[in-house]
């Protein structure tokens, strides 16, 4: 048997280019035959042989579900009766963390510095917080906490007035938000980038200075993006007015999709007040 036949040319056609083209052709006439048989309506819905296989809950699931609820409504009323206690200062903390700087030098390399920063935000005035984990687990008086803080979903993010009243229902959900003291840079680029204000009930882009003159202009006197940073970065008087017309920042994951289905990669929830580290925390998640 000959590998190759001729063509209309007289020319031999290879044995592997004869093959790709009758699976192409065969393939070709399945999805029509497909079509013409296909049943009406949704078939991904009421077709029983395209259903794909519901997710399966294992009971250890609902265990380990029963059990962080139980530790987390313990920890909500000891935190409400008792306060943080020692876990907590009310004094300015500070820190020192190693910074890798690179050098022109390259017998030098890089060189490593020591650069101290507020480990936590005991004298803000204000702060910005990051909701980190979901339902899974929680109480519905955890739920409520963070739905008082406009906390809704995982990965959004809020100013708040950093008083006695936040300071103490950050504390009843700390290990569900990351909290701290964002930089003047920090700021800008939150609402530059990731600006949306709440406009007749709506998630609207803050995309033009025109919206917030007109949303913001008559009550409050702030006209432009600048403004807002200005009145976010200094907690001004309109600071209550600003921060409930900005709709909660969305984020993405530390870690992707790929990351944690296919390399097993977990993300790492480390929660509660950073002080000015929640800057690199952000960078990470813009």
């Amino acid at each position: 048997m000959s590998e190759e036949q001729p063509n209309n040319n007289g020319q031999l056609v290879p044995e592997n280019v004869l093959k790709r083209k009758h699976d192409l052709d065969e393939l070709k006439a399945k999805r029509q035959s497909a079509e013409l048989h296909k049943p009406r309506g949704n078939r991904k819905v009421f077709s029983s042989a395209n259903r794909a296989l519901r997710k399966i809950r294992k009971p250890e699931k609902f265990v380990v579900n029963a059990r962080m609820r139980k530790h987390h409504s313990q920890r909500y009323n000891r935190v409400l009766k008792k306060g943080m206690q020692k876990r907590a200062s009310k004094k300015k903390v500070i820190a020192e963390k190693e910074v890798v700087q690179e050098t022109g030098d390259l017998e030098v390399g890089e060189k490593v510095e020591l650069v101290k920063y507020t480990a936590n935000s005991a004298d803000a005035s204000f702060v910005f917080a990051i909701r980190i984990r979901d339902g899974a687990g929680s109480p519905y008086i955890v739920q409520k906490a963070l739905r008082t803080l406009r906390l809704n979903n995982v990965n959004e993010g809020i100013f708040l007035k950093y008083n006695e009243s936040t300071r103490k229902l950050l504390h009843l959900v700390e290990p569900f938000v990351l909290y701290g003291i964002p930089s003047k840079a920090t700021v800008t680029d939150l609402i530059v980038r990731r600006g949306h204000g709440r406009i007749n009930g709506k998630r609207t882009p803050l995309s033009d200075n025109i919206i917030v003159e007109e949303a913001l202009g008559e009550e409050t006197g702030i006209i432009c993006l600048e403004d807002l940073v200005h009145e976010i970065y200094s907690a001004g008087k309109e600071f209550v007015k600003v921060a409930s017309f900005l709709a909660p920042f969305q984020f993405t994951d530390m870690k992707s999709r790929f990351q944690k289905d296919k390399l097993n990669e977990k993300t790492t929830h480390d929660y509660g007040d950073k002080g000015e580290l929640i800057d690199e925390y952000v960078r990470q998640m813009l």
